[in-house]
């Protein structure tokens, strides 16, 4: 399995460095006590255990256990089948001052308020970790999603998080959904609802997506639409959003906002973790007198 160690200086990031680890779907425990570190990595390794990827954080708050954390390091790093490595963050003490006094949290070490001291005795104690650590990240002039970013690029590339991004559709006549990060509205299309033999039926027909495909207008729209999201797409997963939602409507959420959003989501599978979401198409469809 592969394992992962966070430590460092309070302050610098951990915190951050663990969602980063979170969004690329890694099993994580923070303020782990560190005399619970061997139990913990047995229990991942018992038949059956699901946990491939795990990142743990470790910081001073574990008091005295925390000076066996090197020890039981490298008898970790020594057991079959474990790719141990260790990250750790750092960040100036004018920037680690400052960032106490912002968040006014309290420093594990300081004795009377004062912090310098408090960090200058921590980077003492971490010394021997920091030795043994396999990435060190100084995040003195990073900011949250800089963090992020930097953390993302020392995991597998396999293992770094691709964006998710929902394609749903809706219906406007039962709400529009308050999840969405953006929305289209595709009511300008012909509507099948109005063809009896459609009416029944949904998007996800051949015969109903075949015939919102052969709107004049739908074709040029989609050009234009994907090109949209083709610009916007890698800038949200650039700026850190993990989840995109784009919500597709329609009149009643049946016929076409569920073609158009069905296509949208086959334009994007191979790219970025995808999933569609019909919201009303389950809804019995209204029969209208002539």
């Amino acid at each position: 399995m592969d394992l992962t160690i966070i430590t460092g200086l309070s302050g610098a990031g951990k915190s951050g460095a663990m969602g980063a680890f979170e969004d690329a779907d890694y099993f994580c425990v923070d303020n782990l006590p560190p005399q619970l570190l061997p139990s913990l990595v047995d229990l991942f390794a018992l038949e059956g255990s699901t946990v491939e990827r795990a990142a743990l954080v470790f910081d001073v708050r574990g008091g005295a256990w925390f000076d066996r954390l090197v020890t039981d390091l490298d008898r970790i790093a020594a057991m079959p089948g474990i790719d141990l490595r260790i990250l750790y963050l750092e960040a100036s003490d004018d920037v680690l001052l400052a960032r106490f006094r912002e968040t006014r949290r309290r420093h594990p070490l300081a004795e009377g308020g004062e912090v310098l001291r408090g960090i200058e005795k921590e980077r003492d104690l971490l010394a021997g970790i920091r030795d043994r650590a396999d990435v060190v990240i100084d995040t003195t002039d990073m900011n949250p999603w800089q963090l992020r970013d930097a953390v993302t690029q020392t995991m597998k590339p396999g293992d770094r998080p691709r964006m998710r991004v929902t394609f749903s559709s809706f219906g406007f006549k039962h709400g529009v959904p308050r999840e969405a990060d953006l929305m289209f509205d595709v009511r300008f299309l012909r509507n099948p609802h109005y063809v009896p033999e459609l009416t029944a039926l949904t998007g996800e027909d051949p015969a109903v997506s075949g015939y919102v495909a052969d709107d004049p207008g739908y074709d040029e729209f989609m050009d234009r639409l994907f090109a949209l999201l083709d610009h916007v797409l890698p800038l949200y997963e650039a700026e850190g959003k993990r989840h995109l939602v784009v919500a597709i409507g329609c009149t009643g959420g049946r016929h076409r906002s569920v073609t158009v959003a069905e296509a949208l989501a086959a334009r994007y599978a191979d790219d970025m973790d995808v999933s569609v979401a019909h919201r009303d198409s389950s809804r019995p469809a209204e029969v209208r007198s002539a």
